[in-house]
């Protein structure tokens, strides 16, 4: 099965899920940038809390509560597995990207998402060192998601 000879149907409803679903990815994005500012020291302070000069200070953001870390991490890891799960199986049968570089995007998105939400752990619980590897593994994540789903597009919609 390839990608580019479906029917139009097919192709029109496999185009039309990705392109909502990259909708929902971006505005994710953006709530990630209201909240933390995209900034190593925004996700800091909105996992780990606001650094106080002093006893008196009042920190601006208190270190989540662990019911939050849990809650946060459940609903993204499974979200995300079951969106990578998706976009991979249309990405396996893709013509375009094929062999090691096709298997290593099939998986990196996967493994991204163990390493990005358990580095914010490492944030809150660890050091907070651990934001390199979270902005990172989250580039690399978000990264492959738009690099994928722009192949799928290119294959559905305009090759022939």
């Amino acid at each position: 099965m390839k990608l580019y000879k479906l029917d139009n149907d097919l192709k029109t409803f496999l185009s039309l899920f990705l392109i909502v679903l990259s909708i929902g990815v971006t505005i994710g994005l953006i709530y990630v940038y209201s909240t933390t500012s995209i900034s190593s020291i925004g996700i800091i302070d909105h996992y780990a809390g606001s650094e106080t000069i002093d006893e008196f200070d009042i920190p601006l953001k208190y270190p989540k509560p662990i019911n939050e870390m849990l809650l946060t991490t459940h609903n993204h890891i499974i979200s995300f597995a079951l969106i990578f799960f998706l976009v991979g199986i249309i990405f396996y049968f893709n013509t375009i990207i094929t062999g090691k570089i096709k298997f290593f995007l099939l998986l990196e998105p996967l493994i991204s998402t163990i390493i990005t939400f358990g580095s914010l752990w490492g944030i809150r619980f660890i050091d907070k060192s651990f934001i390199f590897i979270t902005i990172l593994s989250s580039s690399i994540l978000y990264l492959s998601f738009y690099f994928i789903v722009l192949i799928l597009l290119y294959e559905l919609l305009i090759k022939k």
